[in-house]
């Protein structure tokens, strides 16, 4: 069953009232058609089985807190859009704003395009089952992966000379890892960044990520299916520590 509302001039409360409404009835599929602006789409949703498909431009907080649902954006996103998503899939055919993926605990997120500042800021990761990961086809703004604690974020720079030219890569990570095509400059590193070798044991490892990236977008993944990767991890679990005086 499918239902398909027209969110043009709604409000964004009545709007996801209806949504959770139709989730809570048994809805398995719901299309949103003239989205601009609407926050909160799909946020707390639950259900492994549930798509949301949103056609236009929502507005922030998009699939905060989603547990298990698709949620599926024909346009861009705009501000945080995956805050704290616990698991499910979010896809955005676009760009987006800043702090994408704000706090992610579980699932994934796909931008096929660009985002803006600090995305992956506070991404976590509690076990094997639970590791969020955000892949971006094109470039981020500065501050990406900043205090990072897991997870990870993959930057495939698709039709740039350079996937990334913005500075604070990883800025006071402390676990996960940023895994950036091609060859990332030392002085865009963020304090506690460091870079690693890129093996083929990495490249195995990310390799669902960039199929499964490139099948959402109809996309050639073995452009993508090579070392030419810059890993960026922890230097150490407390990049600040050299910050405090102690007496």
């Amino acid at each position: 069953m499918t239902l398909r509302i027209d969110a043009k001039n709604m409000h964004y409360t009545p709007l996801n009232q209806q949504i959770k409404a139709a989730v809570a009835d048994g809805v398995k599929e719901i299309v949103l058609d003239n989205v601009l602006g609407q926050r909160f789409i799909a946020d707390g949703l639950r259900g492994d089985d549930v798509r949301i498909v949103i056609n236009g431009v929502p507005g922030g907080d998009l699939a905060m807190l989603m547990n298990g649902p698709t949620c599926i954006v024909h346009g861009n996103g705009e501000h945080a859009p995956g805050n704290t998503m616990n698991s499910g899939l979010l896809v955005i055919h676009g760009s987006a704003g800043d702090a994408v993926a704000h706090g992610m605990r579980g699932g994934k997120v796909y931008i096929r395009n660009n985002i803006g500042y600090r995305g992956g800021i506070h991404m976590k990761q509690y076990d094997l089952d639970a590791r969020p990961v955000l892949v971006i086809g094109g470039t981020a703004h500065s501050f990406l992966g900043e205090y990072m604690a897991g997870g990870l974020v993959l930057v495939l720079g698709i039709g740039l000379e350079k996937s990334m030219t913005d500075r604070g890569i990883g800025s006071g990570i402390h676990g996960g890892e940023i895994i950036i095509r091609g060859e990332v400059e030392d002085h865009l590193l963020g304090v506690g960044a460091k870079k690693f070798e890129f093996t083929e044991a990495d490249l195995e490892r990310i390799k669902p990520e960039i199929e499964g990236f490139c099948a959402r977008f109809g996309l050639d993944p073995t452009e993508f299916l090579d070392t030419n990767y810059t890993r960026i991890a922890p230097s150490s679990s407390r990049p600040f520590a050299g910050k405090y005086v102690w007496e």
